[in-house]
């Protein structure tokens, strides 16, 4: 064997794996983002960087980006498998957390009188119903911002009568969720009134784009332009995708398009309670809001309204993070007591990897990383 091919396999198998992508400083970009070295920030480069090789290498699959804000610091890029600093990214249901800023941007500006308006007399038009039930008429938009409303409907049973898969099959998807029937609780399902919080979880993408479709109406624009209007433009967000159902209504349960760097700047703006560089985008009464416990979501897992809250290791303790989350592995991560924001984009869509993979980034190698 000649020494020009020795040479390379020696060093493989010293290192036991192949050398890892090294670090470099983020890009400085005209597109309102300050940037930093993590480096001279004390950050755990090595970690980084072993991160990167186990995603080229395809221990971690079908990531595509991380991002890391740190101090309103952008310190960390990084682009993989066809990934790119232009690419859309379908975030799938991390959109839902979008809608819910959209929400709140409704009722800043008097559109919506607040999360206890009624959802159905927003929709005379699609009466009658299939199922009646004076219950209905008590609907708020508070239970849909919780994913805990009485309806039939729950996207992790394949049986649910108000699964998205159902959904996604008719024309109209808004009257689709208005004539779902009431939900029953047998006895081994704890029931709203002895739950945490008062309220019983139920995952339903049908509310949210019940939601998108309400936000449509109080405001009298497509949902994607008042997006642009209120939350894109003024984050200097220049291009999105919004898509919408067979009958024209924005989808805001999900599959928006963004670029990595935006993902970051939504993620940015909640955590600095609504502000982006000075700017008031949303109202801090509505990020509170927001990121307030609503409901049990599962074992170790609260929701706020659109937001999930869960619990890292970090700095020897556990640590409150609230997160947009999507098919995928998709998520946006706020850790507000250590200043961060972590992006992660990944095409493993409907992989039961995915999640505890985006996690596993997140709590082993980002949050080990940290200064």
């Amino acid at each position: 064997m000649s020494n020009r091919l020795l040479l390379p396999l020696l060093a493989f198998a010293c290192t036991g794996a192949l050398a890892a992508t090294p670090y470099a400083t983020p890009e400085q970009l005209d597109d309102g983002w300050p940037t930093a070295d993590a480096t001279q920030l004390g950050w755990n480069i090595r970690l980084l960087e072993q991160l990167s090789a186990k995603i080229e290498d395809g221990t971690y699959k079908n990531i595509t980006s991380l991002i890391i804000v740190q101090q309103g610091r952008l310190v960390h890029e990084a682009y993989f498998n066809d990934g790119a600093r232009e690419r859309l990214n379908d975030t799938r249901s991390a959109t839902k957390s979008v809608t819910s800023l959209l929400v709140g941007a409704a009722i800043d500006r008097g559109l919506i009188p607040g999360v206890q308006a009624k959802v159905y007399p927003y929709f005379r038009d699609k009466r009658p119903l299939s199922h009646p039930d004076l219950r209905k008429q008590s609907f708020t938009l508070e239970d849909l911002l919780s994913m805990s409303s009485l309806w039939e409907c729950d996207d992790d049973n394949r049986f649910s009568r108000g699964n998205e898969e159902r959904m996604y099959v008719v024309e109209d998807w808004v009257q689709f969720a208005l004539h779902l029937p009431i939900k029953g609780f047998p006895p081994w399902q704890e029931k709203p009134q002895d739950s945490p919080f008062g309220r019983s979880f139920s995952y339903c993408t049908a509310g949210v784009v019940t939601l998108g479709a309400i936000v449509e109406r109080a405001t009298k624009q497509p949902l994607s332009r008042f997006a642009e209007q209120v939350l894109e433009r003024p984050l200097g967000i220049t291009t999105s995708q919004w898509n919408v159902s067979p009958l024209g209504v924005g989808i805001g349960g999900g599959g928006t398009r963004y670029r990595s760097r935006d993902l970051a700047k939504i993620g940015e703006m909640v955590r600095q309670g609504g502000q982006w560089q000075g700017r008031q985008i949303v109202s801090r009464a509505w990020i509170d809001a927001s990121l307030t416990n609503r409901v049990q979501a599962r074992e170790g897992v609260e929701y706020g309204y659109l937001w999930w809250h869960f619990h890292f290791p970090a700095k020897g303790r556990d640590r409150d993070v609230w997160a947009a989350s999507g098919n995928g592995g998709n998520d946006v991560f706020l850790m507000p007591e250590m200043q961060l924001v972590t992006v992660i984009t990944s095409t493993a869509y409907n992989k039961t990897f995915a999640h505890p993979q985006s996690n596993e980034i997140y709590r082993d190698f980002v949050l080990q990383a940290l200064p």
